[in-house]
């Protein structure tokens, strides 16, 4: 089992408020809201960096070429 660390985080107002709010209706601490957010954030950052690695040896396109086409097929 880990030990949580304590940290400081500046929240603005009506933020702190709403958490607060939703910890109460959840029945959860503030805390389990903040930690599940940040890894819900986190895990979504991972999944883009993963998907950049992954399609950075693609050829870019140029935007207007891209435009042009969707247009003539009917797209846009």
């Amino acid at each position: 089992m880990s030990f949580a660390k304590r940290a400081t985080v500046y929240l603005d107002p009506d933020l702190h408020r709403a958490l607060r709010m939703k910890a109460a209706e959840t029945e959860q601490s503030v805390s389990e809201l903040v930690n599940e957010a940040l890894r819900l954030s986190l895990v979504e950052d991972a999944d883009d960096i993963a998907a950049f690695r992954k399609r950075a040896k693609e050829p870019n396109l140029d935007f207007e070429a891209v435009l042009k086409d969707l247009r003539r097929r009917g797209k846009l």
